[in-house]
């Protein structure tokens, strides 16, 4: 997995060892809302689930941090679905969230799967309330393009999916950002 750089962050291939840095974000409640699963309730089952998610053979998880050191703030996940198509998921720590940076992060990955491997789509499955990734989807240019209605038996209940999707040419020819 290459590490990418951005202006402010480098993302890195994830490892067991991210769990003291990610803990914090992947037990609290508030954090962990929109996910299909409850909080991390210990540390150990935070190394846990990074060690399986490390490991897993259909997908690949980015940690990023500031470029100028310090530990991991959030990661981007992205799994193989099909030939030329990825799912994406990512989160960031509450005290970064509206800084940019989940955007910049994510924006890395997505150059990498479009310019540098091709990837014809890339597709978010999210939760209908939960608005700040929506609205991240929608900076990033991603269409929404449906609902799927009871999709998911969560923690919260049962829950609705949206899908959101981007193609390689909509990436590639979008107009430049400062």
């Amino acid at each position: 997995m290459p590490v990418l750089e951005t202006p402010r962050l480098r993302l890195r291939a994830l490892e067991a060892a991210d769990a003291e840095a990610l803990h914090p974000t992947l037990s609290d409640p508030a954090s962990m809302t929109w996910w299909s699963h409850p909080p991390m309730e210990s540390l150990a089952e935070t190394r846990a689930h990074l060690e399986r998610n490390a490991a897993a053979p259909d997908w690949r998880s980015w940690v990023f941090a500031p470029r100028e050191g310090g530990p991991a703030i959030g990661f981007v996940a992205v799994g193989e679905k099909r030939n030329g198509a990825c799912e994406l998921g990512y989160m960031i720590a509450r005290e970064h969230r509206g800084s940019g940076l989940a955007r910049e992060a994510v924006s890395a990955v997505l150059d990498q799967l479009f310019a540098s491997e091709g990837r014809r789509r890339v597709f978010a499955d999210t939760d209908p309330d939960n608005m700040a990734s929506r609205a991240l989807l929608g900076r990033l240019g991603f269409t929404l393009e449906g609902r799927l209605r009871a999709e998911w038996e969560t923690h919260i209940g049962i829950r609705d999916s949206l899908i959101y999707g981007l193609l390689r040419e909509e990436w590639l020819s979008r107009p430049p950002r400062d």
